[in-house]
């Protein structure tokens, strides 16, 4: 545990530096750092466990970051803020602290990286690194208040102070994990505007209408191109017994919004109608269905055969309806009604309002002291690793300017 400082009796509470909220990634990230020179850190979790989300993440493996990652990796409505965290503590810093630790990854797809073994072996990692804060976990906070110099915090294990306080309890994804909107609380309570959250990387579900032909092709998946505006994704699909899900539409999910239409190719960066042609180049005799079950998976080019009301042999389609054909299937459009919320939702969209946060050290600009990092702040990266990165990046950013200042 941390020694206390002198003035801890004179005021009733325990007095710390500085105090962290959350147990988490970018939490435990920030104790790192800012305990490094001997700054007395307290960091409270109302879990019974830290870095709960680590230990679950990718299976149990933990893609703990990306080759590739970069500002253009990140949605916030300032595009421009997370670029100074991010190429101040970079993914090739956090891989070296893994290779210290002597924990073996690999590269799955698009540079994702994956521990070889578990995700437990990050969450040691970092209370190893993390061992000169002092952790108190199953802590909830009652109240939190600033009088100029020192927060002052009540919680369920006794009243604490400090002059640096942290929020890291990320956004509302996942509240089976204990996810709450607790930062943002503060957040307003110390003036700060909000960037309205919404789910993020999440299935995305439809109406019954649309439902009642999605269910049977439940367990299907191919390779999809899908599009909102300007934005596209290439990764694989699933059909759900909900709607629709796989790294593609997680992907998309978090340019979605209610009342989007999305735009799906199902035969990426082919030319399905020089396909068809071949086909019935090869054998006329066939089926227009069977010949486009040879190129889809099967019970999707049965539901389009149905649905489209495809007839005929593909001897007797012209080149002109084969194309037609075609671009429908490479611009499918469907309308989601809803995801599946924050219960399945990966991330949080949306947040603490970057303009009230300097994007060097995550301060405050309004309340000296004050800190947001992780998934609290607008700030969301793609699926593959680049969520954990920023949590890396911010929670460094802080963690360094505090004990640069103390």
């Amino acid at each position: 545990m941390a020694k206390l400082s002198d003035d801890a009796e004179h005021c009733g509470q325990m007095a710390y530096d500085t105090i962290i909220l959350g147990a988490g990634a970018a939490g435990l990230m920030a104790a790192i750092h800012a305990s490094a020179r001997g700054g007395k850190v307290l960091v409270l979790d109302h879990a019974r466990a830290p870095g709960e989300k680590i230990r679950i993440s990718g299976g149990g493996r933990c893609n703990f970051t990306n080759m590739h990652a970069g500002p253009g990796n990140f949605i916030s409505q300032n595009k421009h803020f997370a670029k100074s965290c991010l190429a101040r503590y970079t993914q090739w810093d956090f891989i070296d602290l893994m290779a210290k630790h002597k924990i073996a990854y690999h590269e799955k797809t698009l540079g994702q990286l994956f521990c070889d073994g578990s995700a437990k072996q990050v969450v040691a990692m970092l209370l190893e690194e993390a061992k000169g804060a002092d952790i108190r976990l199953e802590t909830s906070i009652e109240n939190v208040s600033h009088d100029g110099a020192r927060f002052s915090l009540r919680t369920s294990a006794g009243r604490f102070s400090a002059r640096n306080l942290v929020i890291a309890t990320g956004g509302k994804s996942i509240p089976k994990m204990g996810a709450t909107g607790f930062a943002y609380q503060i957040a307003e309570q110390f003036g700060h505007a909000l960037i309205a959250p919404r789910p993020g990387l999440v299935p995305l579900t439809f109406a019954e209408q649309e439902l009642a032909w999605i269910k049977p092709l439940a367990g299907t998946a191919l390779p999809v191109s899908a599009r909102v505006g300007a934005t596209s994704f290439d990764e694989a699909m699933l059909f759900t017994h909900r709607g629709l899900s796989g790294p593609v539409i997680l992907q998309i999910s978090s340019y979605w919004v209610e009342g989007d239409a999305i735009s799906l190719d199902l035969m990426p960066k082919r030319d399905l109608a020089a396909m068809l042609r071949d086909k019935r180049a090869e054998n006329g005799r066939r089926s227009i269905g069977k010949a486009l079950g040879e190129l889809l998976p099967g019970r999707l080019a049965a539901h389009f055969t149905e649905s489209l009301a495809l007839s005929g042999n593909i001897a007797d389609w012209s080149d002109k309806r084969l194309t037609e054909l075609a671009e429908s299937l490479q611009n499918w459009t469907l309308t989601p009604t809803s995801s599946e919320g924050y219960r399945t939702a990966e991330v949080t969209i949306g947040g603490i309002d970057t303009n009230g946060l300097n994007s060097s050290d995550m301060q405050s600009k309004t309340v000296p002291g004050l800190y947001f990092i992780g998934e609290a702040v607008d700030v969301t990266g793609w699926l593959g690793g680049f969520n954990f990165q920023w949590a890396w990046s911010s929670g460094w950013a802080a963690g360094t300017a505090i004990a640069a200042n103390s």
